[in-house]
């Protein structure tokens, strides 16, 4: 599993939009992965609306905040309109099959979707931050928010 300290692995993937995002348009800015495990779930619904909540906050720390899961672009596109979700991008690491959450150490093979989990890197691509959540357990965007303060 991916720990603080590795290198983040290249990936590139669709947005909600069907752009695509890729590891290396980060340069210079911190990234947060926020891996969900599947769309139109309450949970996972809360856990983006947090990072859309917080654009603005996420803005002034120099990060840039994904939401993540194996679902489509379309569902994640037509997810994000019933959320409201406008600024925050909703990417898809569905074909192949999780591959991204596979490179990470997140993939459960048994469900066929990602762990809920956080993973934060910094300016240079170097994972910062790590935490995985308990599958029906909120993050706390406040924990993030506070560690962003921090680097």
């Amino acid at each position: 599993m991916i720990k603080t300290g590795d290198k983040i692995p290249y990936f590139n993937l669709k947005d909600n939009h069907g752009k695509l995002v890729s590891s290396e348009d980060f340069k210079g800015k911190k990234l947060l992965l926020s891996f969900h495990p599947l769309a139109w779930t309450g949970v996972c619904a809360k856990q983006m609306q947090s990072l859309e909540n917080n654009f603005e906050k996420f803005k002034n720390l120099n990060t840039v905040a994904l939401g993540l899961s194996i679902d489509t672009t379309f569902t994640k596109n037509e997810w994000a309109k019933s959320l409201n979700i406008n600024k925050t991008p909703l990417v898809s690491d569905f074909w192949p099959s999780g591959e991204l959450a596979i490179k990470l150490g997140i993939f459960r093979g048994n469900d066929g979707f990602s762990e809920r989990a956080n993973i934060i890197i910094d300016e240079n691509g170097i994972v910062i931050f790590v935490k995985i959540y308990d599958i029906p357990e909120l993050p706390d965007i406040n924990e993030i928010l506070s560690f962003l303060e921090t680097v």
